[in-house]
């Protein structure tokens, strides 16, 4: 198949007619990217982001870093970061960032402009109004920063930089994203006073991207004490410059992986971490339950399908963003399944539980939604158009569903560039490296 998303949409994503047997390489974590240059952009001196993933987030955080003083240099696959001064260049109102889709330019850059003198605005795609900011910005004015958001608790805001900010001990609930936490600690060590960040609420969902970013800060040189549960400590102190290596984007291998299972084939994942704090690492044990064949080989993980898909009762509480991808399958699973702890993911780019709901029971399938979740039980799917709400992670539900079942079709399949440039063109060119 040839026809790309320029072209069509709704795109006739490639149907799987026989099984696979691909090696497939991925473009760098979004996740560990954007903190990268976060950090890079804070450090004592130059540093370089090696294989930096070119994805629409994460040249919005570089663009909002530049507006702060930072020079990143993203021309080629190694990106060059020379820290931000925050010396007073900028004048009051000159600043505006564009968060687009992007949570953590939204969540982890407003805390990086409190240190620069001047006021920044922040605002997004329309979508972006309706994804929760707020509580952040309540703990940035209890540590002593000014923002302006009109009551509204989330996009547009503004923040009002003056060269320091005094840090300190913060209560928050940080269940609706666990980015609340980490955009605090990833500035913390440049706060006056450090930060301790302690959260109250249900539980904070996604905690391994928390472990990444602690895991990354302490590589900086940067004291955090994460001893206590639900409490975070950063200590005040240089963040010292250091080189990064981008790890493959796991979320992003999902729906590669999930065509092994599918198809009854085999996907080998190139350079797939022996160890890693990415949250996308748990799509190999869930493949596992329903049946699939995982190990590590030469070239990196592998994943054999079997000649009939389990259902699952999963909590997925902590690794939220496999659930399109998770679903799609159960939906092809010969039992029922139940996937819960994911009421968070509401808020997300869309409500992917509703949407998960609609558009799976659109094609055929029975779907209910849970108060945190969905419950999914079998049923023969059929062809249809099977819609992304601007969600990149909806799309990557709609190719698994249209590998499986011949004639779905995805709409705004372009919206996968948030994290994953010319996917459309990769998924493709799978299909043609079998003719």
């Amino acid at each position: 198949m040839s026809l790309l998303p320029e072209t069509l949409d709704p795109w006739p994503a490639p149907h799987a007619s026989s099984p696979v047997d691909l090696v497939v390489d991925l473009p760098g974590s979004k996740s560990l990217t954007n903190r990268a240059l976060i950090l890079a952009a804070l450090a004592d001196g130059p540093s370089v982001v090696r294989k930096a993933l070119r994805s629409r987030d994460t040249l919005l955080m570089a663009a909002a870093l530049r507006s702060l003083g930072a020079h990143v240099d993203t021309e080629g696959p190694d990106w060059h970061v020379t820290p931000a001064a925050f010396s007073g260049q900028a004048k009051d109102g000159e600043r505006a960032v564009d968060c687009g889709l992007a949570g953590t330019v939204m969540r982890f850059v407003p805390p990086v402009a409190a240190l620069a003198p001047g006021s920044t605005s922040f605002d997004g795609d329309p979508h972006m109004r309706n994804r929760p900011v707020g509580e952040m910005l309540t703990a940035l004015r209890a540590l002593g920063v000014r923002v302006e958001d009109g009551d509204r608790g989330g996009l547009p805001f503004e923040v009002h930089g003056t060269g320091r900010v005094r840090g300190g001990r913060v209560v928050l609930d940080a269940s609706a994203s666990s980015q609340f936490v980490s955009a605090l600690l990833l500035v913390g060590a440049r706060f006056d006073e450090g930060v301790e960040v302690v959260h109250q609420g249900a539980p904070v969902p996604s905690l391994p991207h928390i472990d990444m970013t602690v895991q990354l800060l302490r590589q900086h040189g940067v004291q955090v004490d994460d001893s206590v549960p639900d409490r975070w400590a950063v200590a005040p102190g240089p963040i010292r410059a250091r080189d990064h290596l981008v790890e493959p984007d796991l979320s992003n291998a999902a729906p590669f992986l999930a065509l092994a299972a599918v198809s009854q084939g085999r996907v080998v994942v190139r350079d797939w971490p022996r160890a890693t704090t990415q949250a996308g690492a748990a799509m190999a044990q869930i493949l596992e339950r329903m049946g699939c064949e995982v190990g590590f080989v030469e070239e990196g993980l592998a994943v054999t399908g079997p000649a009939r898909l389990r259902g699952i009762d999963e909590d997925l509480h902590d690794v939220g963003e496999l659930t399109p991808a998770v679903a799609a399958l159960c939906a092809l699973a010969e039992t029922p399944s139940r996937l819960t702890g994911i009421a968070h993911i509401r808020g997300h780019e869309t409500d992917r539980l509703t949407a998960l709901a609609t558009e799976i029971n659109g094609l055929g399938g029975r779907v209910t939604e849970l108060p945190d979740g969905i419950e999914i039980h079998p049923s023969p799917l059929r062809p249809g158009i099977f819609h992304t709400y601007a969600d990149h992670r909806m799309a990557h539900a709609g190719v698994i569903l249209a590998a499986a079942v011949e004639g779905v079709e995805v709409e705004d399949i372009a919206t996968t560039s948030k994290t994953f440039p010319d996917f459309a063109s990769v998924w493709s060119g799978l299909w043609a490296a079998r003719v």
